[in-house]
C-alpha cells in the first residue's frame, strides 16, 4: 500500500492574493466556487486541481526568510519554456536563477511572496 499526494500547502502572508496569482499561472488548477470560493482576508485559500488534488495557501505571520526546501516545477503546454518564463514574469514573478542553456535547463522564478518555482521545457506527451 502507498500514499497519494492530496494537496500541497504553501505558507502565505496573503492567501487570497496568492491563490488569485497562481490561478493566472496554472492552467490545470482553477478557483473553487460555491461554499469553497476564496474571499479576501481568509486564513486559507486554494485552487482545485486535477484528480481531486489542490493547492492550499495558508496564512502565516512570519515572512519568507530562506530558500524553499520544496517547490513546484512547471512545464508549459502551449508555448516554449522561454515564452512561459516571459509570460509569468509579466504576471509579477521575479527571476531568481537562470539555469537555461539553449534547449536544456530551467529558470528559477519566485512568486509575488518570494516562493521559488521552476519553469522547465515544454511538456511533450510520451505517447
Amino acid at each position: 500500500m502507498a500514499s497519494r499526494a492530496s494537496n500541497f500547502c504553501i505558507d502565505a502572508h496573503d492567501p487570497y492574493a496568492q491563490a488569485m496569482w497562481w490561478a493566472d499561472v496554472l492552467e490545470d488548477f482553477t478557483l473553487p466556487t460555491g461554499e469553497w470560493a476564496n474571499e479576501p482576508g481568509e486564513e486559507e485559500c486554494g485552487l482545485d486541481g486535477p484528480d481531486d488534488r489542490f493547492l492550499l495557501f495558508l496564512k502565516v505571520p512570519e515572512p519568507k526568510t530562506v530558500k524553499n526546501r520544496m517547490h513546484l516545477c512547471l512545464r508549459p503546454t502551449d508555448r516554449s519554456r522561454d515564452q512561459e518564463v516571459e509570460r509569468v514574469l509579466g504576471l509579477g514573478a521575479t527571476l531568481v536563477d537562470d539555469r537555461r542553456d539553449g534547449e536544456k535547463g530551467w529558470a528559477v522564478l519566485a512568486d509575488p511572496e518570494g516562493n521559488e518555482f521552476c519553469v522547465l521545457r515544454r511538456y511533450e506527451p510520451s505517447s
